[in-house]
């Protein structure tokens, strides 16, 4: 049976505060967030992270995930355990990462073994550290293909790492749900916008590729918007509402 959690990524509003998104979220009736540890919940600031948790509680928002610009392949291992200490402050066992830092297609041989090799180890911690790590869906990075991304979690076959999905705005609605029903067996959380190419649009005007999309996965899912059409708080009542019409379709 499907069953879909609806939130936010913190990252759609770089420019605002905690408090001013952690209200709009609830305003907006969704119930989780995603924090960026880029500028919201960088990693080192212990004292904020805890401040961060106890604004989710006041608010009655939970931390889905923890969003992190930690690259396999590339960020010292060593790094990853301050990562998952901010997780765990915020309340998740779910960590976003990034693998690689190019297309799967520009990677030699004795490349792929090292990153491989880095995910392996990557995987050993967090199985230690009771966490999942799920890779960002992402040009630029080895889960660009499907066909990547599956190599990888087929690999390494572990219950600790996983994948986030989310549709390429370069690519077809019948190219991003391939991508989407390949991978859904390992996805976690899927982050939903509309863009086409650079140009972002309001979430209601792919609703029926959206449909589509959600059609490919099954179970429990977080759904987490990311990015506003006009890059506007404001606008993420509507957005959020839009979401919640799209996903009561595809039930």
């Amino acid at each position: 049976m499907k069953r879909y959690r609806f939130g936010l990524a913190s990252v759609s509003f770089r420019k605002n505060t905690p408090e001013e998104i952690l209200r709009a979220v609830r305003a907006a009736g969704l119930s989780c967030i995603e924090w960026g540890s880029d500028v919201h919940a960088p990693c080192a600031d212990r004292e904020g992270l805890a401040r961060l948790a106890r604004l989710q509680e006041a608010c009655g928002v939970r931390c889905s995930s923890y969003g992190t610009y930690f690259r396999l392949g590339s960020s010292p291992l060593a790094e990853l355990d301050g990562y998952i200490d901010a997780a765990k402050l915020l309340g998740t066992d779910v960590l976003r990462l990034w693998c690689g830092e190019k297309n799967p297609e520009a990677y030699t041989a004795g490349e792929k073994e090292a990153l491989f090799s880095a995910c392996r180890a990557a995987e050993k911690t967090a199985r230690a550290r009771g966490v999942r790590l799920c890779l960002e869906c992402h040009g630029g990075s080895w889960t660009h293909t499907k066909e990547a991304a599956l190599e990888l979690m087929e690999a390494l076959q572990s219950d600790r790492f996983g994948m986030y999905w989310q549709p390429d705005p370069f690519r077809t609605v019948a190219e991003n749900k391939a991508y989407a029903a390949l991978l859904a067996p390992y996805t976690a959380h899927i982050h939903v916008f509309n863009w086409e190419g650079k140009t972002h649009r309001p979430l209601a005007a792919a609703a029926s590729a959206w449909r589509e999309y959600l059609g490919c996965f099954s179970g429990e899912r977080t759904l987490l918007l990311e990015f506003m059409p006009d890059d506007k708080i404001e606008s993420l009542p509507t957005e959020a509402e839009a979401l919640r019409r799209i996903a009561e379709d595809s039930l």
